[in-house]
């Protein structure tokens, strides 16, 4: 509860010319963050706006010189037309993602559970190694990648783009979960093994129910970095029939031309998914992060 109302009822405040001054110090600095943050909430939507705004106008209202201004008139052309280009790879997105979401995140919770409560010697260079995945650059494995895909027979196809976000997930997922757990007590283990319950017993009766604060994190992880991914995308499914939607709107631009209206409307398409998840699952994405922050 903030102490300004407090002092502005003391009678000590307008007797004490110190108090006065840092009573207006302390207003003066609660405007100014105010002002700041009402700066940043401002320049951070004003791409939504123009994109929101030009999705919705037709061709010739929708050029660079009239972006900023409202439509005269609500126009679903753009929409309709992005949506007709872009229908079929919205579906390709969604067999992709949801399935590696899914897959990486159950792999995620079982290799944090063993890395946190089932440790051994060398767990903390296994972890650190793994850890390592995060940070390699996805240029650099595009070649081999390509070659590794090739040899299995899923390079060009769904499944092999569903399991290189599988891989290229997993080292996020086990550091979320194993945070997670880390914070959990000791003691269920303890009494699961009491009650004569193997370790897969444990996780899979006793710890997967309370990982739903974990798994919603997680799940926003992968499904917002995996659905807007575009390298991957690209260099594994050359078919545009079977690419997602990021690299079906790369193409709604034209070589000497570009309808701003369709290519907004696009953009707008594939912002959707990812902007209902963070509104469906923020406050158990806020619980999440709040339960792996101590460890």
């Amino acid at each position: 509860m903030s102490v300004l109302p407090v002092l502005r009822r003391s009678p000590r405040v307008s007797s004490d010319p110190t108090m006065r001054q840092r009573f207006a110090r302390a207003s003066a600095l609660d405007f100014a963050g105010l002002a700041a943050l009402t700066a940043a909430a401002l320049l951070f939507l004003m791409p939504i706006y123009v994109m929101v705004m030009a999705g919705f106008k037709s061709g010739v209202q929708a050029d660079a010189a009239h972006m900023w201004e409202l439509p005269k008139s609500l126009n679903p052309e753009g929409l309709r037309t992005a949506w007709e280009t872009l229908g079929p790879n919205f579906r390709n997105s969604l067999v992709i993602v949801v399935p590696a979401t899914v897959i990486t995140s159950l792999i995620g919770a079982l290799v944090g559970y063993v890395f946190s409560k089932l440790p051994f010697r060398g767990s903390n260079v296994a972890f650190g190694a793994l850890l390592m995945g995060m940070f390699i650059p996805y240029q650099v494995v595009l070649v081999p990648l390509v070659r590794f895909l090739v040899s299995i027979g899923l390079y060009g196809t769904i499944p092999g783009l569903v399991l290189v976000h599988c891989i290229y997930g997993i080292p996020i997922a086990t550091l979320i979960f194993r945070n997670y757990y880390a914070g959990l007590p000791h003691e269920i283990i303890e009494a699961g093994q009491i009650d004569g319950a193997s370790h897969w017993t444990i996780f899979r009766r006793l710890m997967l129910p309370l990982s739903l604060p974990g798994f919603v994190v997680c799940g926003i992880f992968q499904f917002t970095n995996q659905w807007n991914d575009f390298i991957f995308g690209i260099t594994v499914l050359p078919d545009p029939t079977k690419q997602p939607i990021t690299v079906a709107l790369n193409n709604l631009s034209g070589n000497f031309s570009v309808q701003w209206n369709t290519v907004m409307a696009g953009a707008l398409v594939a912002a959707v998914p990812t902007a209902l998840v963070y509104v469906l699952l923020g406050r158990f994405f806020v619980r999440g992060l709040a339960a792996g922050s101590v460890k």
